[in-house]
Parts: C-alpha cells; structure tokens; sequence
C-alpha cells in the first residue's frame, strides 16, 4: 500500500475515498488514512485485497456510506490482483466479495454494495473481462456518486431543524470522511451554515478511538463551523445548561422498525436526551436500512480488540492484562428517536410503518 503526504483538505469538496485512473497499469482505489488525522493528512493508495480489507478493518476508512463505496472499488482491486481470464472472472468475483464482507460486519453499507456489484457481474456474465470490468468499474463509480447526491438531500431535508443561534451534540464522525462526499449528520449542519444560519456544534470525543475529536472536530473547523470539544461524560451537563438545542447522530445499520446501531455511546445519548427533553434525530441515506431485520436485536455487532481500551494512542492507560468489554456499535430503540433524516425527507415518527411508506418495502 503506497502512502504519500498530500493536502486534500484545500480542495473545495473533501472525499475519503476514490478510484485514482492514475495509477498504473489500470488505476486503483485511494484514500484518505483517517488513522493519520488530525495530526497528517496522508492518502494511501490500495492494490491488492488485503490492502483493501485492512484498510476497512484497522478504520483507515470508517463510516458506513464510505465502506460501502470502499468495498465496491475494492471487489475491482482484488479481481485487478489475480487477473482473471474471461472464463474465470464470474468465479473469483464470488471468492474476493466474501473475502471483503468479513471485515466490518455490523456496517449494512460493506454487504449492500457488494451484492450491489454481484448483481451487476450477473448481468454481465459472459462477457470478456475488460467488457465486464468496465461495467464493474461504472457501477462503483454509480455506488460513490449515488451516495454524494444522497447526502446532499440529506443536507437539504434537515438544515431546517437547526435555529438560528442553537445548539448542536453530535456523536463519532459522520460527516464527509465517513461517506463519499458531504457527510450524514454533519450534511445537515454543512446545509445549514451554507444556508447562513449561526450555530455551535458540540463534538463529543467519542472513545476509545476518538472518531469525534481527530476527525469531526477536523472537519467542522475546516469547514468554518463553530465548534466545541466535549468528553462523552460531558454531554449530560451540556444538555442540562441547554447548550444543546438538538442531537444528529449518524448510523451503521437502521432495522425495519426504526432501531439503530451507530458507535457506542450512541444509545446513552438518546436516553440523555430523553430525560431532558431533547429531540434526537439520526441522519442516514437509505442504503443503511436493513429492512430484512426485524428489530435491533437482529443487528450484528462488532467486538474491538481490548488493547484499544487499554491504551490512549500510543501510552498505555490500564492494565495490560485488564478484561474488557468492547463492544463498538450500540444499538437506539425506535422510541428514542424523534426522526430519522434521510434523502428521501425526514422519517417522522420513526415507525415501520412510517418507514415503509418513506422508503418503500
């Protein structure tokens, strides 16, 4: 995996994930090393699957939109590798889609653009590789650009809810780094400050791995958004002081009755702002519904390995022995939540049938 310093962040439009034509012999999948952030922004370019997978997997590219997006350019990576003959393609494409569904599981975005592009190599069985290559390669860039006008709308469905002079909590990152484009949640505020409207967002830090304060604080300041850095033990007294007007939160997988995993922590929020009278809304295009799930309970979630508990960064800071619990999704009841934004309009109130009536069935 090449990696070179570069300065994305000048550039009008930030993207975390792209197909580079450039590299050669036919180009390769790029992105943005979030595990580098805030410090430097480096971009490393990926060649083979396993690059690919561990770039998923070890949150060099994080957020379910951008895994998605990741996954689809990645299925062409590693068919790229072995250099299918026209008789073999079809075959291998099923062995490189299952190697990289196991990298995240909870994410619904990693299986849905997979079997997105399986569907895609069905319609192209047949033909020669380069013919089915092309097609492979024009509905991954569908996939990305799909996503970027979906979080637009999302933008645009909810920058009404901010007020002028509020106040905004917000959890993990779900903003341009975690899409293609723009961002989920952080879409909503992005519209509204281009609306004029003022506002402060609070950034939660979101631990243990920080995604609130290396990334979102990265993105709101570099957006020209007034922001504030919080502990997540912080968020009940910001609430409390009503600093907070409302909470956007994104999500990794939205079940049919409205259910939602997001990054721990997520759930604790909405039971804050709950108890203190706090619309909370998630902000989701419509690929991050699973509506073959029942309810949060069918959700599969991700377990981390202790060693990112026990240390901060570098320094360790427990135990090295210490047991924990590591869970690095949670999962919001339906109840919780006041609305659920989404490109299609807000989903309000968040039910399945109101889900269904939005999205279709």
């Amino acid at each position: 995996m090449g990696a070179s310093v570069t300065t994305p962040e000048k550039t009008t439009t930030l993207r975390p994930v792209w197909w580079n034509a450039g590299v050669a012999p036919a180009g390769a999948m790029e992105i943005i090393d979030q595990t580098r952030l805030p410090v430097e922004c480096v971009t490393t370019v990926c060649t083979t699957a396993k690059q690919v997978w561990d770039a998923i997997k070890q949150l060099k590219v994080r957020g379910a939109p951008a895994i998605g997006v990741a996954a689809a350019y990645g299925l062409i990576v590693g068919l790229d590798e072995t250099g299918p003959s026209d008789d073999a393609w079809r075959r291998e494409l099923d062995g490189v889609a299952a190697y990289l569904s196991g990298s995240r599981p909870t994410a619904v975005n990693l299986s849905w653009a997979l079997n997105r592009m399986k569907t895609r190599a069905e319609a192209s069985a047949g033909r020669s590789w380069p013919e089915a290559r092309a097609a492979l390669l024009a509905e991954a860039h569908a996939i990305r650009d799909e996503d970027a006008a979906m979080c637009r709308a999302i933008g645009a469905a909810g920058k009404s809810l901010i007020p002028e002079g509020g106040g905004v909590l917000t959890h993990c990152n779900a903003g341009a780094l975690a899409t293609s484009e723009y961002g989920t949640a952080l879409a909503v505020m992005y519209a509204a400050h281009e609306a004029g409207r003022a506002f402060r967002v609070f950034v939660d830090e979101t631990r243990p791995l920080l995604q609130g304060a290396r990334l979102t604080a990265w993105e709101l300041r570099r957006g020209g958004i007034d922001a504030t850095l919080i502990c997540d033990s912080m968020a009940a007294v910001v609430m409390a002081e009503k600093k907070a007007d409302l909470v956007i939160t994104g999500a990794d997988r939205i079940a049919a009755n409205g259910d939602v995993a997001n990054k721990i922590g997520t759930y604790g929020l909405a039971v804050l702002a709950g108890a203190h009278g706090i619309p909370f809304y998630v902000a989701a295009p419509s690929s991050t519904f699973d509506l073959s799930l029942a309810d949060g309970s069918q959700i599969p979630i991700e377990y981390r390995d202790p060693s990112e508990m026990r240390a901060f960064g570098d320094r360790p800071i427990a135990p090295p022995d210490m047991a924990c619990f590591t869970p690095a999704f949670d999962v919001t009841p339906a109840r919780l939540i006041r609305g659920i934004i989404t490109e299609a309009g807000v989903i309000a109130p968040v039910n399945r049938e109101r889900i269904a009536a939005i999205l279709g069935s």
